[in-house]
């Protein structure tokens, strides 16, 4: 099944618009996209063909409704068409004046839904939608024609548009007939014709027409048609879709087809049908003339009776070159002994003049045929053993050679072959020229200026990009004023080519191809003009050309926007400048403490946010001095503390100074010193140090100590020694949480390489950088100062004291525990995405891509959440895109080998690959748009759709046509997973190592 019980489909808001409002800011002038909201790529590429036809647009803008419209409305054109109209008027004037990069046409999508009455997850019908949507603007603007003018019959502004008319001249049962009839698109079979002129012949001929130009009135049936009228928008419905009866299902036609930029629609118009007639007659004899040459020249370069063919001229030319080879006398099987030795000949019996070692195959005109007869008596020619030789022996001839052939035999037999040869290039040279210049004839027979005064520009082409039932539509829409072609893909509208354009609509080239070519008159400027200001002359542009309903809703949605974007900068600059600040202060507030006499008994508070009015005094917990049995007992602890240290030098590092005796062996028995309760053990902390620690049995955890938190708390209280020997713990307490502030605030500042993040080290560096609260920074520090595990050491249980005390004496207003709650959570979704990340790339470096897949994914979602909340919240996220992106594309390629190999079970583990892998994760791709993605998608879908040419088992058949429509759905929703991959558990030492190893690995990419 395609869904399994870990997937699901449902809209996620975080996978769809970007949190930062900039990033759908429209920019300057460029034009509005239209958000796909669930397979209505088709919407778009056609509303914006129309929108880009500024009469149309237009049109639409400054419609009104009907006056007389009853509520609750009486007929289906009033309870469906008005209110579309009313959707399409709102979404036309946000494409116009709209400061988002893209809008969203949900309202007037979901009322065609309706009409359509299809499931939101079906694939519309293209040519459908467009004939119903000019069906409900025909009726729309109907009833308001008939309300303006009543009496007189109403012109309908888009039966002026879109509708022209054609006069169909024939015979049926041998009865001449001439009908004129009304069409909008014009229908036309694209498979057999090369272009679209070819295309558009066969159209206006149906069935057999020589009695309409015979003065004999036969029974044959057919007829012509001849445009009397055309519209000034002309379009084309291209029929690249064909019902299979074989397989029971329709299928799509993949051929190339040609059309121009500029089509000249003389030819077919009425008045100028005898003209045309004799041209077409003209054009019939040349071409049966240009079918006799072509035979010809077929028969020239296939030449042969049997199933292979060749060109003439190379067969006269192989027979040439077998003439002039080598005589060779000896049958070429004589010659070969089955008692030589492997790899060479049988004994040597003579041996040839060194001259001929050299040279053993002298030219063709010094080999005669006695000299060649002597030297294959003289030596038997090797035998050459492809798996036991390494290169051909230099006595075997390269090619077959007659046995006897005399002088003169070979001086005829080459005098007829180069003969012959010169004749047959002749000859076909001259059959290809005359091909190439009827074909020009052919080219030109339209080319005098009478039969250039109709001509059409082409306006947009409507692509489709896959197979029958499924697929991908965009438009190519031509901009006259930039003078260049838009490529309109949703929300994406990007500047394009027509070299893009071909490639992508002519078809033949992978699965894209044109269903829709929209053409305008080019003598109708105004089609394409914009709308000038009365009394300015000015060109209208933006909002100005709107109505005053519309202006104002637009501009109500512009100030919503405004709103969001004035939010979203607010936000940035508040944290840009408190980070700027944060960091000033914190710098110069921790030289300052360094550079302070440190015999200051002045307490001292971390500064993490600049001071103001309100707050330049110390929080009261800080303030206020332990209490009294805490400072009696801190007291006692510093006395044992300076005596301890007295016989010891002043100048010891800190390592030394924090270095303890070394406790009684475990074998002898329990002094009175030591309880029964109490463990010595050994213990070496990277970057500080090896302690033998006396500590209670549960007091001490052996991997805390070796976190870096605890290094640099160790660290501090050991340089502030002196401080507590001269002072007591609790100004040492002070100067040791400045000093370890002071070394977090510098891994802060820090610009290292990717490898090396110090936020996986130390929780308060991520605090720092992303701006956390002053006192969320105290109290994390003042708990890493209090920790149980301080307590192996007489100083650092003085210290863990006054700091235990420090925290008891905060009052639950000073620190907002839900707030200290969260940002320790966000620290810990900051560790579990790192996990993720870490995991994944380490996964794919060992090319386990499919366990990889779901730690990418799941890193790089959120990833982009930490970074929707500040740009130090998470990681590179190019990095963790580019992961995503290549591990995809690795499990494309191994289901499609998969595929191609053939085997039943090859096969469905592949699709079973993409369908519970590949696909949900191809919307992550497409949601956000960027070149990358979106070319790893093409890369992915073309190499799934280059099958569709190919011949293959009907089960192999089957199996991808119901595959195809899941790849090739652009629905907007996500799908996601249940439960993400089961974590690895790491301490911060074991996660700070790995991570380093992986991204070292992974940093050359």
């Amino acid at each position: 099944a395609e869904n399994k019980a870990s997937l699901k489909r449902t809209h996620t808001e975080v996978w769809s618009d970007s949190p930062n409002p900039h990033d759908r800011k429209r920019i300057d002038t460029c034009p509005v996209g239209l958000k796909n909201v669930g397979n209505t790529c088709w919407f778009s590429a056609v509303i914006q063909s129309l929108f880009n036809l500024l009469e149309f647009q237009r049109l639409v803008l400054n419609y009104s409704p009907p006056a007389r419209v009853h509520d609750p409305p009486h007929t289906q054109k009033e309870h469906r068409n008005l209110p579309f109209m009313r959707e399409l008027r709102n979404l036309f004037s946000l494409m116009v004046g709209s400061k988002r990069k893209y809008v969203d046409p949900s309202r007037a999508v979901e009322i065609l839904k309706d009409a359509f009455k299809s499931s939101e997850s079906q694939q519309q019908d293209v040519s459908e939608f467009t004939h119903k949507l000019l069906d409900w603007l025909e009726d729309a603007f109907q009833m308001k024609a008939e309300e303006d003018r009543e009496g007189e019959k109403p012109k309908n502004p888009m039966v002026e548009l879109f509708y022209g008319r054609f006069l169909a001249v024939g015979v049926l049962e041998g009865k001449k007939f001439e009908n004129t009839e009304m069409f909008g698109q014009y229908p036309l079979q694209v498979n057999g014709f090369k272009d679209l002129h070819e295309c558009l012949e066969a159209a206006m001929i149906e069935g057999e027409i020589e009695s309409l130009h015979s003065a004999e009135n036969s029974a044959r049936s057919g007829q012509e048609h001849w445009f009397t009228e055309l519209p000034p928008v002309l379009t084309f419905e291209l029929s690249r879709f064909e019902f299979n009866q074989a397989l029971g299902r329709p299928e799509k036609i993949h051929n190339k087809l040609e059309f121009p930029s500029m089509l000249y629609m003389d030819r077919y118009m009425d008045r100028n049908r005898e003209v045309t007639r004799i041209k077409r007659e003209e054009i019939r004899r040349v071409k049966e003339h240009l079918t006799l040459l072509q035979q010809r020249l077929e028969r020239y370069l296939s030449y042969g009776s049997g199933p292979k063919r060749f060109p003439l001229a190379d067969v006269l030319q192989y027979a040439m070159e077998f003439a002039s080879s080598k005589p060779v006398c000896t049958s070429p099987v004589e010659d070969i002994d089955s008692s030589a030795p492997p790899g060479g000949t049988k004994g040597q019996q003579l041996s040839l003049p060194s001259t001929a070692e050299q040279d053993p195959l002298p030219p063709l005109e010094s080999a005669g045929p006695a000299s060649a007869s002597t030297a294959a008596q003289q030596q038997r020619v090797a035998i050459h053993k492809p798996f036991t030789q390494s290169r051909l022996p230099p006595d075997l001839p390269m090619h077959p050679a007659p046995r006897h052939i005399t002088d003169e035999e070979l001086r005829v037999l080459e005098v007829c072959l180069h003969r012959w040869r010169s004749e047959v290039e002749n000859d076909t040279r001259d059959l290809q020229g005359s091909i190439n210049r009827i074909h020009r004839t052919i080219e030109l027979m339209y080319s005098d200026k009478s039969m250039m005064q109709v001509p059409y520009r082409l306006h947009a082409v409507l692509v489709h990009e896959g197979q029958a039932n499924a697929g991908h539509y965009w438009a190519y829409i031509y901009d006259p004023h930039q003078r260049c072609w838009m490529k309109y893909n949703d929300i994406s509208v990007t500047k394009s080519s027509w070299e893009e354009l071909v490639r992508d609509s002519f078809g033949g080239y992978r699965n894209a191809s044109a269903y829709c070519l929209m053409y305008i008159n080019d003598k109708k400027p105004f089609l394409i003009e914009e709308e000038f200001d009365k009394e300015t002359g000015q060109i209208l542009s933006g909002i100005d050309k709107l109505p005053p309903d519309l202006k104002q809703y637009v501009r109500e949605d512009n100030e919503l926007f405004d709103k969001e974007v004035e939010e979203w900068d607010s936000l940035q600059v508040r944290k840009a400048q408190q980070e700027k600040l944060v960091l000033a202060a914190a710098a110069a507030a921790a030289a300052s403490s360094i550079s302070t006499s440190s015999s200051s008994p002045q307490p001292m508070s971390v500064e993490s946010s600049p001071p103001d009015n309100t707050a330049q005094q110390e929080p009261e917990y800080m303030e206020q001095p332990s209490p009294t049995n805490d400072s009696k007992h801190l007291q006692e602890d510093t006395e044992r503390a300076i005596s301890r240290a007295a016989a010891e030098q002043e100048e010891r590092s800190p390592e030394a100074l924090l270095t303890v005796q070394a406790a009684p062996p475990p074998s002898d028995p329990v002094t009175e010193d030591e309880s029964p309760g109490q463990r010595t053990v050994e213990v070496a902390i990277p970057n500080v140090g090896t302690f033998v620690i006396e500590s209670e049995e549960g007091g001490y955890d052996d991997e805390a100590m070796m976190t870096p938190n605890m290094q640099g708390v160790i660290m501090a209280i050991g340089k502030s020694s002196s401080v507590y020997e001269k002072n007591g713990p609790e100004t040492a307490f002070f100067k040791a949480i400045k000093l370890e502030y002071a070394r977090l605030l510098r891994f802060a500042q820090e610009d290292t390489p990717p490898e090396k993040d110090y936020r996986l080290q130390h929780i308060v560096v991520y605090f720092i950088q992303n701006q956390a609260p002053k006192k969320i920074l105290e109290r994390t520090l003042l708990t890493q100062f209090a920790d149980r595990n301080l307590a192996f050491d007489e100083r650092c249980k003085s210290i863990m004291n006054v700091a235990r005390a420090k925290l008891d004496l905060i009052k639950p207003e000073e620190v907002n525990m839900d707030e200290y709650e969260m940002w320790h959570q966000a620290y810990r979704n900051f560790r579990d995405t790192t996990i993720f990340m870490m995991t994944g790339l380490d996964l794919f470096q060992k090319t386990n891509y499919m366990e990889a897949l779901m730690f990418l994914i799941y890193s790089y979602q959120y990833n982009k959440e930490l970074l929707s909340k500040g740009r130090y919240r998470g990681h590179d996220e190019e990095l963790l895109g580019h992961y995503r992106r290549q591990c995809l594309l690795k499990l494309n390629e191994q289901a499609a080998a998969m595929f191609e190999s053939g085997e039943e079970p090859e096969v469905s583990t592949g699709l079973g690959l993409m369908n519970e892998l590949v696909v949900p994760c191809i919307p992550l791709l497409l949601v956000h748009d960027t070149e990358r993605d979106l070319l790893a998608v093409e890369d992915m879908r073309n190499r799934w759709c280059s099958y569709l040419g190919q011949e293959m088992e009907p089960n192999l058949q089957e199996k991808l046509t119901d595959f195809l429509p899941k790849l090739l759905d652009c629905s907007a929703e996500i799908k996601s997973f249940h439960d993400p991959p089961k974590l690895p558990s790491y301490s911060t030492l074991e996660l700070s190592e790995r991570f380093v190893r992986v991204m070292a690995a992974v940093g050359g990419r």
